[in-house]
């Protein structure tokens, strides 16, 4: 009995069949991405961290917008 899968097995997989599965992960945390920079953008003179969210926005994936849009929005509602 193998307990420890190692690189070799790796060439057996056919990484293609995951592509149909993959692909619409991808493209919404793409889809948020831009929705949440077209948006920081837009409202950038009554946004605070405009560069900190910015960061937050491209480096933290899918959950960097969703914190935009739960969070980040707020800022302007207070002014």
């Amino acid at each position: 009995m193998q307990l420890h899968y190692g690189f070799d097995e790796l060439k057996d997989i056919d990484f293609m069949a995951f592509i149909p599965i993959i692909l619409p992960f991808f493209a919404v945390g793409i889809l948020l991405v831009l929705i949440a920079l077209i948006d920081l953008y837009r409202h950038r003179k009554t946004r605070k961290s405009l560069l900190m969210w910015t960061f937050i926005i491209l480096f933290v994936n899918t959950l960097g917008p969703i914190l935009y849009f739960v969070i980040g929005r707020k800022d302007s509602e207070r002014l």
